[in-house]
């Protein structure tokens, strides 16, 4: 079933491409520090056309005609040796039985065969710059192969054609094996907050916090998680990116939670606010429920046909109307929309694409640089936030401090938005029920 999803996928492409002679490599493996390396993570890219997960791979492929194209995959042949100290690999025999390739050959082959293939076309897809060793080998049979055909006054190289904006857009658009995943994917995630909500109060350390988060999603099958977890409590929340998760929890903070669950390669992203003491002060109440609204709003626009960024603009209208109710700003509300009165505060855009990757690729303008519209398939968040820092005197003093973000995963259907996150709670009486619940 799902070799035939990746050779789908890679006929869309190459009928996309035209015809030419598609490269592509997964990535290496990389040393954290002396003998050490990184946990492995192929290619995203890689990955969604062919499902090989090892390092080393290489994918060859050009299309016969409109239905058929070949695809020849080079991999580290069977070592009995190295298995017993790195694990088994798939192999040549089991990279054809596996993931239905044309052919399958050792990685060590793979220039001997591109260099005879390459003879017969003068268009290559391939990124140069991000594998700096095959840039160099490809430089060099370049080289050969030109010489080789010397007498029929060749081009020095091939054209060479970036396939990486053909592969975004075929990934903006999820199918249905993809929405399955991400699907699984926010149910695991989903787990791990509801567990991190039961299990936080005052006196626990963020990272203790953090462990039964990410301890819940292993239980359910994450490999790994998307993104590092942020996991911050008091005024961290004002810090949008912040990952430290060292702080003593105290009686009265809110928790801002940021963490999603990878499965099989794609991931969710949810931010959740909850009161530590299992009730927001009547401040913190105020925040979150404008904080709330905008998302709601947002939503509410993510529809088929829209402009990508229609849930922003409408996320940014009820931000400013909240903080206007607030008496943090002040003036009608065209005015300060026009002038992004709410940026100290709201700072970031509330969508971004989601898929195999966190940040998914996908443009958001359209060749001709308007904004890209919102179509069936598409998957982004929805993440509108306040962050009032504690020395901010332009804030209420009663104010200064909190920050709030709230983000759901949601896809785009033909009959309007589907959040696909909704089994983490985030309305105001479910959040502090949730809170309430001692842990077992």
């Amino acid at each position: 079933m799902m070799m035939d999803t990746y050779r789908g996928r890679r006929q869309k492409l190459l009928n996309a491409l035209g015809d030419g002679l598609l490269l592509m490599s997964t990535a290496p493996l990389v040393l954290r520090n002396g003998d050490v390396f990184y946990p492995y993570r192929p290619d995203s890219n890689f990955y969604y056309l062919t499902g090989f997960a090892e390092p080393s791979g290489v994918l060859v492929a050009w299309r016969i005609n409109s239905r058929k194209h070949i695809a020849i995959l080079f991999v580290k042949p069977r070592d009995p040796e190295r298995e017993v100290w790195d694990g088994p690999r798939i192999g040549v025999r089991g990279a054809l039985r596996r993931y239905g390739m044309d052919e399958a050959f050792p990685r060590d082959k793979l220039y001997d065969r591109l260099e005879a293939l390459m003879k017969n076309t003068d268009r290559l897809f391939y990124t140069l710059g991000r594998n700096v060793e095959m840039d160099e080998a490809l430089h060099r049979m370049f080289e050969r192969v030109s010489r080789s055909n010397s007498r029929g006054n060749p081009s020095a190289h091939p054209v060479v054609k970036d396939p990486l904006p053909a592969i975004a857009t075929l990934r903006l658009i999820k199918d249905r094996n993809e929405l399955a995943l991400l699907s699984r994917a926010s149910m695991v995630t989903a787990s791990g907050h509801l567990a991190a909500m039961q299990i936080a109060r005052p006196g626990l350390m963020e990272y203790e916090v953090q462990a039964e988060l990410e301890a819940a999603f292993r239980r359910l099958g994450s490999q790994r998680n998307g993104y590092e977890s942020i996991v911050a409590s008091g005024t961290n929340a004002c810090i949008l990116h912040y990952v430290k998760n060292d702080r003593r929890i105290r009686a009265g903070d809110l928790v801002l939670l940021d963490a999603g669950a990878e499965f099989d390669m794609y991931t969710a992203d949810v931010t959740r606010t909850f009161p530590v003491s299992g009730r927001f002060t009547e401040e913190q109440r105020e925040v979150y429920e404008i904080v709330l609204r905008a998302q709601k709003a947002a939503i509410r626009n993510t529809r088929a046909g829209n402009a990508w960024d229609a849930p922003h603009r409408a996320a940014r209208r009820v931000i400013v109307e909240g903080l206007t109710t607030l008496g943090i700003i002040r003036g009608t509300p065209a005015s300060l929309l026009r002038q992004e009165a709410y940026r100290p505060w709201f700072m970031h855009g509330t969508s971004h694409w989601l898929g195999i990757d966190v940040h998914d690729v996908g443009g958001y303008q359209n060749s001709d640089e308007k904004p890209q519209r919102l179509r069936p398939g598409m998957v982004l968040t929805i993440e509108p936030g306040l962050y009032f820092l504690p020395r901010d005197q332009r804030i209420p003093k009663r104010y200064r401090g909190i920050g709030v973000r709230i983000e759901d995963d949601v896809l785009v259907t033909r009959k309007g938005a589907r959040v696909l996150t909704t089994a983490i709670p985030k309305e105001v009486k479910d959040v502090e029920a949730v809170c309430s619940q001692p842990s077992d």
